[in-house]
């Protein structure tokens, strides 16, 4: 008789933690596809992505209105960012010349056989270059010097990182110095089902009729990520909140300044739901102030650039930041500085910190390039306005300040007091 109550409790120890398995697998899968938008099925959280499919469908069409592809050969969120015109988003190192290539390898790759040498596809992009069209803007791709095939080569690791092109034999850089010929090209598999996921746009831009097509740049934008919002009050509200969790997902911060009037009025009364919303389902924490509302990851893991981390420039970051935000703290209404400043700031960082920083950095002159990456990573964290030379720290860099450091010794592994916030 005493037997039934133990095999129920039991039973519901068994489906409580069968409850806290299932969401954190939900939750693991769905930040893997944040990080990890157009996912291959040899990625170590795709499993997790492919049995948890129907619950992430429904979950990012609800509060985000992202749809999500869940195939057998990869997954793909088609993630569309509610700024289209944020200059800190993009691949690293790329400008305008390299996004041209990587479509035209796009457009070889969509019409090429299952395998496909390095040398060819370089040929091929040179054949698509030559289009009028592109000629007339001043475009030009020949294979001839050094610059253009690293340009090919850059455009190629790109498409390997993401899946597209698989190496199969052969060497990429060989091909940069050996220019081009026979023994040094490479052999690629072209994976179909990555490749056709390139694209996150709702609309093709091969579908406008060329009288037809947008001609400003912003309208192209515009009218690739176009979406059909209901007309009705409900269809307004889903769209705002759409729009204010893509970008609390995808952005450090949203200031209520940067918002329009509408905007800001749904999200002054809706964001303290919105926020656990997402951070439930994330595994985020919310930073809610009288100026926004920010969403951190305390894990690190979730961004593109963390905050603190190891490196020279990681700390020469975060010692610019917590200046910046003792300025802010010393004079909130006049905290402007220049971009002079923080390379003489930092010139005087060098003395203090050079020793633990790589030995470029402690070169003649350098503190000028390391001020431009410093206010780089502040600039797309955030934490600053940056324009015509002058630096305007915004609220959220107040949350960064120094402590006192561990330095450790890598000989030893033994730890010991320095001014310093990363390893020799």
């Amino acid at each position: 008789m005493s037997a039934r109550p133990l095999v129920r409790q039991d039973s519901q120890r068994i489906g409580e933690l069968q409850r806290v398995q299932q969401q954190d697998e939900f939750r693991r899968a769905l930040r893997a596809l944040l990080m990890r938008p157009l996912m291959a099925s040899s990625h170590e959280d795709f499993p997790a992505v492919r049995r948890q499919a129907a619950r992430l469908r429904d979950w990012f069409a609800r509060e985000v209105g992202w749809p999500i592809d869940v195939e057998r050969d990869g997954a793909r969120l088609f993630k569309r960012p509610a700024d289209l015109v944020d200059e800190t988003r993009g691949l690293p190192d790329y400008n305008r010349r390299r996004y041209v290539l990587f479509c035209l390898a796009c457009a070889v790759l969509e019409r090429a056989d299952p395998q496909i040498t390095l040398h060819k596809l370089g040929e091929d992009i040179m054949q698509l270059a030559g289009d009028p069209a592109l000629a007339s803007c001043g475009f030009e791709f020949t294979l001839r010097t050094a610059t253009e095939r690293r340009e090919l080569v850059s455009v190629c690791r790109t498409l390997l990182e993401q899946d597209v092109l698989q190496r199969v034999a052969g060497d990429e850089e060989n091909f940069v110095l050996e220019n081009g010929g026979a023994r040094s090209d490479a052999l690629y598999d072209v994976q179909r089902c990555m490749l056709a996921g390139i694209l996150a746009a709702v609309r093709g831009p091969s579908t406008w009729r060329a009288e037809a097509a947008p001609i400003d740049f912003e309208d192209r934008l515009r009218s690739l990520v176009a979406e059909h919002v209901a007309d009705s009050d409900q269809g307004r509200r889903d769209a705002l909140r759409h729009h204010l969790a893509r970008r609390l997902l995808d952005d450090p911060v949203i200031y209520n300044a940067s918002l329009d009037a509408e905007h800001q009025a749904y999200f002054v009364n809706q964001r303290g739901a919105m926020a656990a919303r997402l951070c439930e389902a994330a595994g985020l924490s919310a930073e809610q102030r009288a100026e926004g509302l920010a969403l951190t990851d305390e894990s690190g893991r979730l961004t593109d650039i963390s905050m603190p981390a190891e490196g020279t420039e990681a700390h020469a970051t975060l010692l610019v930041a917590e200046r910046l935000a003792r300025l802010l703290r010393e004079a909130p209404q006049s905290a402007v500085t220049k971009d002079s400043d923080v390379v003489d700031f930092l010139r005087v960082a060098i003395d203090k910190y050079g020793r633990y920083w790589r030995k470029s950095a402690r070169e003649p002159g350098a503190e000028v390039e390391l001020a431009k990456i410093t206010l780089d990573n502040l600039h797309r964290l955030q934490l600053i306005s940056h324009a015509n030379r002058e630096i305007r720290p915004l609220p959220a860099i107040a949350r960064f300040a120094l402590g006192d450091p561990e330095v450790r010794n890598q000989m030893s592994g033994n730890r010991r007091s320095e001014k310093s916030l990363f390893d020799a």
